[in-house]
């Protein structure tokens, strides 16, 4: 004859030890929260004036980890990486040129040269909080390179200063802005930067 499923009363139940619970809530909590860091997003708090306005030094953001293992970073998307004279150290700035571009800065404007743009075209930028005008710069980007610079020009160490930066260092994209509640955002700060539309006469 089959025994009736039963329930065992709280008492027959030999208590665990709190401490038991404990360790073994802490294990699965690492067994979920490592792979989600490591791989698909991971909390920053923003320090610093490089990207005012559109940041403010002490906002929390989440890292998106994931969109870039399925295409490659665009110009406008606003990104964190490793800075290549420390990795150690992370930095947030704005995808200005991407692979194949030509960067051309002078004065307070940026102007972008690629295949479908020859002849070039100036960056119409909103997002700038100052930028002072400077001596002639160029540079031209290889395979997996990209110009990166802070929104707030005058206060950024970027690409201006330290050379291009290797997409393997690229970390993700500002995917939530998360604190303080008053800023609450998807995907903070992205901005499309794209080349003008050929029109036929």
């Amino acid at each position: 004859m089959n025994e009736e499923p039963r329930v065992e009363n709280k008492e027959e139940v030999k208590a665990e030890h709190p401490l038991t619970e404990i360790v073994r809530f802490s294990i699965i909590a690492i067994l979920i929260v490592i792979p989600i860091r490591m791989f698909i997003a991971q909390p920053f708090i923003v320090s610093g004036a490089s990207m005012d306005d559109t940041f403010h030094s002490g906002q929390y953001i989440i890292v998106d980890q994931v969109t870039y293992q399925l295409h490659s970073p665009e110009r406008g998307d606003v990104i964190i990486f490793r800075y290549p004279k420390d990795p150690s150290k992370f930095f947030i700035k704005r995808v200005i040129g991407v692979p194949g571009d030509t960067i051309k800065i002078e004065g307070g404007k940026v102007t972008l040269l690629n295949k479908e743009n020859p002849q070039g075209f100036t960056l119409d930028e909103p997002y700038i909080k100052s930028m002072e005008p400077a001596p002639l710069m160029t540079e031209t980007l290889g395979e997996r390179e990209y110009f990166v610079m802070g929104d707030n020009r005058d206060q950024s160490s970027d690409s201006r200063s330290w050379g291009v930066l290797q997409e393997e260092r690229i970390v993700g994209r500002a995917w939530l802005r998360l604190f303080p509640p008053s800023v609450l955002d998807y995907l903070p700060g992205e901005t499309k930067i794209e080349s003008p539309t050929k029109t036929s006469s």
